[in-house]
């Protein structure tokens, strides 16, 4: 059950939220339209919190670093109009995703647009290394995507290339969240301890992410379940149970992966209750658990900091755990 945000919480949302409402706009009328559809359709800012969290942590007021965070959310959302477009996505966040609205050709160019317009007005507003961490981050998204690509159905994809997959595709702009906003809120030796946080709290977002897929209902998913199973991707649970099952179950799944039909949903229904079966859901479970409690230690080198910023990461990590 996903618990209600704290006052603290709720006023960071809205910060953000009234940012969007006010101050975004794209040279381009098409593509505002298209950023802004996606942007409506919600989602939990986590990107943009963390680096404000951040900053507070260190000292910084929130409010002053409100175009930064949006940047974050904002290069997010540009993956996630290129993810559909590879993946052949129709849905995002419960509505039409953007190539559905736009075709392909579109929505690609608008991704690209708007990676070029936010590191424009970054590298006009902030001075290195911010713009350095930035542009580091999305080429390390680019080459998670492709590692991921060729990760494809790969059964004996090992726990740790899951993990460098996770990091660059994932966790790498969590990281960049958490590291620009220490040093936008004063810097100093917390800037390491915040990008660790971020790393680890990334890595267990998409753990947490992988198994959702598998046991949320669309409605809370926004999009179809089991729809990396759909895809083929080879993503913690499977990997697990992999490990656990024998070889009766890899030949099902080599089958599954083999088989582009998927009977109307029956057959993911059918592997994903194996999968739980043998043990995926909880293993994957512990590995987030493991890795929510490295974000957590990571925050002791904050030093002797003392602050509501600080206690709201530390909850941010442990909802991870309660939410799936």
């Amino acid at each position: 059950m996903i618990k209600p945000r704290s006052a603290s919480e709720r006023d960071l949302y809205e910060l953000v939220e009234e940012f969007f409402r006010s101050g975004f706009q794209t040279d381009n009328p098409l593509i505002t339209e298209a950023v802004r559809r996606m942007l409506a359709a919600g989602g939990k800012r986590l990107r943009p919190r963390i680096t404000l969290l951040a900053a507070e942590a260190l000292g910084g007021d929130a409010s002053e670093h409100l175009p930064l965070a949006a940047y974050m959310e904002l290069i997010h959302v540009a993956t996630l109009i290129h993810d559909d477009v590879v993946d052949g996505a129709q849905t995002r966040r419960g509505v039409n995703a953007t190539a559905v609205d736009f075709g392909n050709r579109i929505s690609v160019l608008a991704g690209d647009y708007l990676f070029a317009w936010i590191f424009k007005n970054v590298t006009e507003t902030y001075p290195p290394p911010i713009p350095n961490i930035l542009s580091a981050a999305l080429a390390a998204i680019c080459d998670g995507e492709v590692l991921q690509l060729r990760a494809m159905g790969n059964l004996d994809l090992p726990f740790d290339d899951y993990v460098e997959i996770v990091q660059k595709k994932t966790a790498t702009l969590f990281a960049a969240s958490a590291e620009c906003g220490a040093i936008c809120g004063g810097g100093g030796v917390g800037v390491r301890a915040l990008r660790e946080f971020g790393m680890h709290y990334g890595i267990a977002f998409q753990m947490m992410d992988d198994l959702l897929d598998m046991t949320s209902d669309e409605n809370t998913l926004g999009k179809p379940v089991g729809n990396d199973l759909r895809e083929r991707k080879v993503t913690l649970p499977l990997i697990f149970a992999l490990r656990s099952g024998n070889v009766t179950f890899r030949r099902y799944v080599e089958a599954f992966f083999t088989e582009k039909s998927d009977d109307g949903g029956s057959a993911i229904a059918e592997l994903i209750g194996r999968i739980g079966q043998l043990g995926g859901f909880d293993e994957t479970r512990e590995a987030m658990h493991t890795y929510v409690e490295r974000a957590k230690l990571a925050l002791g080198g904050l030093g002797p900091i003392d602050s509501g910023a600080r206690e709201e990461l530390a909850s941010l990590a442990d909802r991870l755990i309660s939410n799936s």
